[in-house]
């Protein structure tokens, strides 16, 4: 299975739409949020697509963004959540605090962690672990990005948005 992952969309429609677009060409689904969406609209704009979510720090009105969830049929999870795809247990937490994300990584419960927040994309294995951060798809003054994981084959890319 191909999973698409984006975060940090803070509104940017067009790059919403943009990142939609690569993860239809990658056959990626589902997709994962992994929060600051800001409001309402972002959450919209990624109608038509299979979505699950969690709540970043930039995220002031939660029920709103749970509703705008359920109206798309999109799977909101709040702040954190475990998934498992392929026999892969995935972590995915927002990143607000590092020290949650580092505990998350080192305690060795999941194969993979994702994680937003700092707007920078990273992608790093340590001891069998995947610590994958698919950066901003806003991209503010940076590139933006967004990132694949085949849970086959355990390999992420990091694609930035055109």
């Amino acid at each position: 299975m191909i999973l698409g992952i984006l975060s940090d969309t803070h509104e940017h429609i067009e790059n919403i739409e943009r990142a939609k677009h690569v993860f239809a060409e990658r056959n990626a689904s589902p997709i994962i949020h992994l929060g600051d969406y800001c409001a309402g609209p972002s959450v919209r704009a990624l109608a038509g697509t299979k979505i699950i979510g969690i709540l970043g720090n930039n995220d002031g009105d939660p029920l709103r963004i749970e509703h705008n969830f359920k109206q798309i049929g999109g799977d909101f999870r709040w702040e954190f959540c475990v998934l498992e795809f392929d026999g892969l247990k995935i972590a995915c937490y927002h990143g607000t605090v590092p020290e949650i994300t580092e505990a998350l990584i080192t305690c060795k419960k999941y194969n993979v962690v994702l994680s937003g927040h700092t707007h920078e994309p990273s992608l790093t294995e340590r001891d069998g672990v995947l610590a994958l951060n698919p950066g901003s798809a806003h991209g503010f003054e940076n590139a933006a990005t967004v990132a694949i994981l085949d849970t086959k084959t355990k390999k992420a890319e990091i694609i930035e948005l055109q």
